[in-house]
């Protein structure tokens, strides 16, 4: 009940093909997920594991994927620590933002634990209906990340108030680390094969607060499961990741479309390398569009097949939306044709 090409990047086999996998392949831009949405709201289909195994089995079976993730959101730790929370067509809102004066306020115990059992169950029915081929994941949102939705509302712009109020961290770490931890053993009960840690505020701070702030809590994360536990991050470069950080038991390691692909084999040391064609170019005219991957192809080919070991096809991001079908099918097709 998995994809042996997911599973050999895990492990960095040599292969000829690697596994394709987008961040936010079930999303606004898929006529399934649009059909969906129609009658349902957005919370329900995360909140109702029987919509969003639908949901996230629709691009799999439409588009030939390797790997299913959970549909969901990396705020419901947040609903579930007592912060609220309400989607509507701006975005996520939560009821308010923390404070020094609040803070103390946030719960935790096992009634914040179980709010998200509709996670595992998600995992469980996805994959019930998953083909036996394909693999399945799970995923949380990094702790720094969650903290400057906490802060902020959002992750826009240069993150002044979660800087100005970094010292509330280690505080927020004591009420959002415990859940986020059950949160993993969860979803790996459910069917998980690896749990991503999705830091898209990450590339925000400086090399030196990424290692001062982040890294202790995401060696905490990663000890949960070792080798069962990867790490995406927005916006950062080779000066954030310290030996010790490489070093880590991580699945994986996911880089978006600021880097230089070709390098990153040889700064993760081990589990799978998942990136990272520039998600803005499905918009190129297709001739345009093309020619883009063919460059981004004949780069990757000018390796050898050992040197890519560990590769996941993907995208430096995620599909964006309104991005068009058409061109993530070519897309598919002409990355398993290369590399057959």
């Amino acid at each position: 009940m998995a994809n042996i090409n997911f599973q050999n990047a895990i492990q960095r086999k040599v292969q000829k093909t690697p596994p394709i996998w987008f961040m936010r392949q079930a999303g606004r831009y898929h006529k399934h997920y649009q059909n969906l949405r129609k009658d349902n709201s957005f919370d329900d289909l995360c909140k109702k594991p029987e919509l969003a195994a639908q949901v996230a089995l629709g691009p799999v079976l439409d588009f030939d994927f390797d790997v299913a993730i959970l549909f969901s959101d990396i705020l419901y730790p947040l609903q579930a620590i007592g912060m609220g929370l309400e989607y509507t067509d701006h975005g996520p809102k939560l009821a308010f933002s923390i404070t020094p004066e609040n803070i103390g306020c946030l719960k935790q115990g096992e009634e914040v634990v179980s709010f998200m059992n509709f996670q595992k169950e998600a995992l469980q029915q996805t994959r019930a209906l998953l083909p036996s081929n394909k693999s399945l994941i799970g995923f949380i949102g990094g702790p720094w990340t969650l903290f400057v939705y906490a802060v902020e509302g959002s992750h826009a712009g240069s993150l002044t108030e979660s800087k100005k109020m970094i010292s509330l961290f280690p505080e927020f770490l004591k009420k959002i680390l415990p859940l986020l931890k059950e949160n993993i053993r969860l979803q790996l009960a459910g069917g998980a094969e690896v749990v991503m840690i999705f830091d898209t505020a990450a590339g925000e701070v400086s090399p030196l607060d990424f290692q001062k702030w982040l890294q202790p809590a995401l060696k905490e994360l990663n000890s949960i499961a070792p080798g069962k536990i990867a790490y995406y991050s927005k916006g950062t470069q080779a000066a954030y990741f310290d030996l010790e950080f490489l070093n880590l038991p991580w699945a994986g390691m996911g880089f978006d479309h600021r880097w230089n692909l070709q390098k990153c084999f040889s700064l993760a040391k081990q589990g799978f390398v998942q990136g990272n064609f520039d998600q803005s170019l499905f918009f190129m005219e297709k001739p345009q569009f093309l020619e883009e991957l063919r460059i981004y192809t004949e780069n990757l080919k000018a390796l050898s097949i050992e040197e890519r070991a560990g590769w996941v096809c993907g995208l430096g991001h995620g599909v964006l939306p309104k991005t068009p079908e058409e061109n993530i099918r070519s897309f598919v097709e002409i990355m398993r044709k290369a590399f057959a």
